[in-house]
């Protein structure tokens, strides 16, 4: 991975832009994170992206356990996550045979498509099933793409409005499933060389940046216009995972 010090400030600014979207999209606007992830892998190697992105999220999922610690259903959240497990040893294998430039326009394509059918879902009425084969397709699909890309937010999305959670217990449901799918991807991360010694160092650079973000998204959920901003945030996104596919 590319040493910290050898970053330019464009980039450590971007970086720092990532980590101020995973925070805020972890206590106050669901969703917004979408644009850190393509943005990272094209301010650093793919591989070395998912492993700087991890910490951050975790750091975020700290902020949104404590603020939710009390918002959670966890028959929901103990259905799904055996098989978010599973889909994370299958990402972890996947990753391991693939390389820098195979990487890239897969994560792209993760994210576009996750774009396609956010729009989908937000323009139409759709009767999601509630049976346990969808619990174990949208763990398996959500633990792939989390541990492949960091990228299983919208996944989650689908299972917790099948399950027809209040607004609360549908936040902090997602929050506690994210603080423990994502330590469980630590072990198989540091194992792949992807979260190591400069990573890390990154990492606590851009940490109070994260918190920053987690605070002003408690403090202004109710008074942000989120529509217009996670439209644009999408369109940013869209316009990033193209350019890592070309």
């Amino acid at each position: 991975m590319e040493n910290i010090y050898n970053l330019t400030l464009l980039k450590i600014f971007l970086l720092g832009f990532c980590a101020f979207l995973i925070g805020i999209s972890k206590t106050g606007i669901p969703g917004v994170g979408i644009l850190a992830i393509p943005l990272a892998a094209i301010v650093l190697p793919a591989k070395s992206s998912t492993g700087v992105i991890l910490p951050m999220l975790i750091m975020g999922d700290i902020f949104a356990v404590i603020y939710y610690k009390r918002k959670v259903v966890w028959k929901y959240l103990f259905r799904l996550l055996p098989y978010a497990a599973f889909g994370v040893l299958i990402g972890y294998f996947l990753l391991g045979k693939i390389n820098d430039e195979q990487l890239k326009p897969f994560i792209g394509i993760v994210i576009l498509v996750i774009l396609g059918l956010n729009f989908w879902w937000n323009k139409k009425e759709i009767k999601i099933p509630e049976k346990f084969y969808f619990a174990s397709l949208m763990g398996i699909l959500a633990g792939i793409t989390t541990m492949m890309a960091n990228a299983a937010g919208p996944i989650l999305i689908v299972y917790l409005l099948a399950m027809k959670l209040p607004k609360t217990e549908f936040v902090g449901t997602g929050a506690w499933y994210f603080f423990i799918l994502n330590w469980f991807k630590v072990p198989f991360s540091v194992n792949l060389g992807l979260i190591n010694f400069s990573s890390l160092k990154l990492n606590f650079l851009l940490f109070p940046v994260v918190a920053i973000g987690g605070i002003l998204g408690i403090l202004v959920l109710k008074k942000m216009p989120q529509k217009v901003f996670n439209q644009v945030v999408q369109i940013l996104a869209g316009i990033a995972a193209l350019k890592l596919i070309f």
